[in-house]
């Protein structure tokens, strides 16, 4: 239905994702600026670094387009619309990331997308069967982490009704970090995102395996395909998450 309605109106649709396109974009642009006066970042050269910006972008952008309504739950925590939801035959979570979809996110995911074509266009990679089937691989690894993190914040505001600023910051903040190369941050920063919210399995880990790079962690190389079974295990913490915060749910003012 908010498909539909969006493509009502197909002028207004091509701008909102256009300007959604040319916002996501200036974050690389800025990257882009930063090269003209040095020659690598962290060791890193422009098209290892587009590499990183397009695998985290993409899974973002997918993610966010499927996923990013979720956030909206607040707002129908404290005004008691949620109640209209628990009467219907549908999956609460399900209505809740179709609640005015917006089809305009595209312009994030094609962003995205065309970075990544860039760099594997640009960069110096000696591609194996593996590394070529790792790139698949992280997007929807990281579509589905990032998933995972958009759904326990959802269910964060069960409790805090106006968090969706906290969600952002693991979220937007989240794809932020993983445009740089891991190596510009401190070890404990590096720590946090690996072991305890596991960002890194969105792209740092697969794309250092793709680069021939070492990790700053000094973990092995085959953790780079760990990242299947850390999506499934926060997949399956957030469903936890989601269903603990609609069983404690007692509609507005209680």
């Amino acid at each position: 239905m908010w498909v539909r309605s969006t493509l009502a109106y197909r002028a207004s649709f091509v701008m909102t994702a256009a300007a959604n396109f040319m916002v996501t974009a200036f974050d690389f642009v800025t990257i882009m600026l930063m090269f003209t006066h040095v020659d690598a970042l962290a060791g890193y050269s422009l098209p290892e670094v587009a590499l990183l910006y397009g695998t985290s972008a993409t899974a973002f952008g997918l993610s966010d387009l499927l996923m990013g309504s979720v956030e909206r739950l607040g707002r129908r925590v404290r005004d008691g619309t949620l109640d209209t939801l628990l009467v219907r035959p549908v999956p609460v979570l399900a209505q809740i990331a179709a609640d005015r979809f917006a089809l305009r996110r595209v312009g994030r995911l094609t962003q995205g997308l065309v970075v990544l074509g860039y760099a594997l266009v640009s960069v110096d990679v000696d591609w194996t069967p593996l590394k070529v089937l790792m790139l698949p691989l992280m997007v929807l690894t990281g579509a589905a982490i990032f998933g995972a993190v958009f759904v326990a914040g959802a269910a964060f505001q069960f409790w805090a009704q106006d968090a969706s600023q906290v969600q952002h910051a693991f979220t937007y903040g989240g794809t932020t970090l993983l445009q740089y190369p891991p190596a510009v941050f401190a070890k404990e920063l590096v720590r946090g995102v690996t072991f305890v919210v596991p960002l890194a399995f969105v792209s740092w880990l697969p794309t250092l395996y793709v680069l021939d790079r070492d990790y700053p962690l000094g973990l092995p190389s085959w953790a780079a395909f760990l990242g299947p079974a850390v999506a499934c295990g926060c997949l399956v913490l957030a469903g936890l998450a989601w269903r603990t915060g609609l069983r404690s749910y007692r509609s507005t003012g209680s």
